[in-house]
């Protein structure tokens, strides 16, 4: 599989941290790509503002799971303010970069937390986030080259 992957992104496609579901989680985000096929569930546990766990579960590419892996290790233990500036773009970095052919596959973690956290913010508060429609994600994430 290693068609320009870096080692970080190998590293969480052979062995993903935090995968599973959280029962009773008190937030899911589901986003897929029709286009490519991929599809994260994210789960996030919230105890005082922090998300205190959070596992993944995807379907698709390599580098769809590296993602899926990378964003709930960069989430995990902060407080939803936090995990709210999460970027796909962050995601790709920390996992030393991506393909620009996969970096949709880093919009669907960044779609995946703030799903989860907007789910959650329903249940607790009643609102939810503005989220950013699936082209302007894209569209950040292509410009961003």
């Amino acid at each position: 599989m290693n068609q320009g992957y870096s080692t970080k992104v190998m590293e969480h496609f052979a062995s993903p941290h935090n995968v599973g579901e959280i029962e009773n989680a008190d937030g899911i985000g589901k986003v897929g790509n029709p286009v490519c096929g991929d599809i994260m569930n994210m789960y996030i546990k919230v105890t005082n503002n922090v998300i205190t766990d959070v596992k993944f579960k995807t379907f698709g590419c390599g580098a769809a799971i590296a993602t899926s892996s990378m964003a709930t290790d960069m989430i995990m233990g902060k407080t939803i303010e936090e995990a709210l500036a999460l970027t796909n773009d962050a995601v790709a970095e920390a996992l030393g970069g991506l393909p620009r052919v996969k970096m949709h596959c880093s919009v669907l973690a960044e779609q995946a937390v703030r799903g989860a956290i907007d789910d959650y913010l329903r249940k607790t508060t009643g609102k939810g986030l503005e989220l950013r429609s699936d082209e302007e994600l894209h569209e950040h994430a292509l410009v961003e080259d």
